[in-house]
């Protein structure tokens, strides 16, 4: 117990001397290779702490801005290309490709993750792109499914998002019981855990614009998974970073795609309501 109040005062003070310290994010543009404008402001949904979400692009270094507006500079476009090739490659026992089914991506995935996580009825819960992937490959290819942030899972995942490059998230609440799951997600957000004591609200909405050490405190919304995070020089999957969170805090990782995370992701995607897919984004 003793060990666990040592914790939770370190975190504290960590957060509290990031109020010494605020910056407001920056009001420029962001417009991919000069040509797809992203949203990066947007009116929050009804029911959100915020009047305004934002991009965590605003929260980034000027040079660290510049990567993610060129595609050519953008180390994540390299997983995009990984995802074309895995895109049209034949896999499984039935010898199918993606493409044998869903053709041409820029076509039929056009738009289709900004609208993931969405209810699968089947399973009986929502489903986001890598649990789709997954199912596909099982039932369509009659191939393994990936396992937990397999290099071709990013990729495939990394590629298809990308085809909705510059469309607003919308997530569909009334389908299903997704509405009940973005009340599980909620709860998630605001629950403390660890010895830090600590939730997602507690650095991305109590904290948001303050700075915790050298990182500037993003409002967390997940318009840019897969990002490319400079730090790790790789691509970093949505349920990594929730259990890179949960990791920082002292307590115990949920396992990826959980009942728990796949809440988490429910919520904080319709927290982001609004701002345009970003993938591949370049965070720090």
């Amino acid at each position: 117990m003793r060990k666990a109040i040592v914790f939770g005062a370190a975190a504290l003070a960590i957060v509290g001397a990031g109020a010494a310290s605020f910056a407001e994010p920056v009001n420029d543009e962001l417009v991919i290779d000069g040509e797809t404008k992203i949203i990066t402001r947007a009116k929050a949904p009804e029911g959100s702490p915020f009047e305004e979400v934002t991009s965590g692009w605003l929260y980034r270094t000027k040079e660290t801005r510049a990567l993610e507006a060129d595609s050519f500079e953008n180390p994540g476009m390299l997983y995009v290309e990984r995802g074309e090739e895995i895109w049209n490659m034949a896999a499984g026992a039935a010898g199918k490709s993606c493409a044998e089914c869903h053709g041409d991506a820029s076509e039929s995935m056009k738009g289709v993750g900004a609208h993931y996580p969405k209810w699968n009825a089947e399973a009986g819960k929502p489903f986001n792109l890598e649990l789709q992937i997954n199912a596909c490959r099982e039932a369509n290819m009659k191939a393994e499914p990936y396992k937990f942030d397999a290099p071709d899972q990013k990729a495939l995942v990394t590629y298809i998002k990308n085809q909705s490059l510059g469309t607003p998230v919308a997530i569909d609440l009334d389908a299903g019981e997704m509405r009940a799951w973005w009340e599980k997600g909620k709860e998630a957000y605001y629950t403390r855990m660890g010895q830090l004591n600590l939730s997602c609200a507690s650095c991305h909405e109590q904290n948001n614009g303050k700075y915790i050490r050298a990182d500037h405190l993003s409002q967390g919304n997940t318009n840019g998974f897969p990002t490319y995070r400079l730090k790790q020089a790789n691509m970093v999957s949505l349920h990594n970073r929730f259990r890179g969170c949960i990791r920082d805090t002292r307590a115990a990782q949920p396992k990826a795609f959980s009942d728990v995370l796949m809440a988490l992701e429910v919520y904080v995607a319709w927290r982001g309501t609004g701002l345009s897919v970003e993938t591949p984004a370049v965070r720090q």
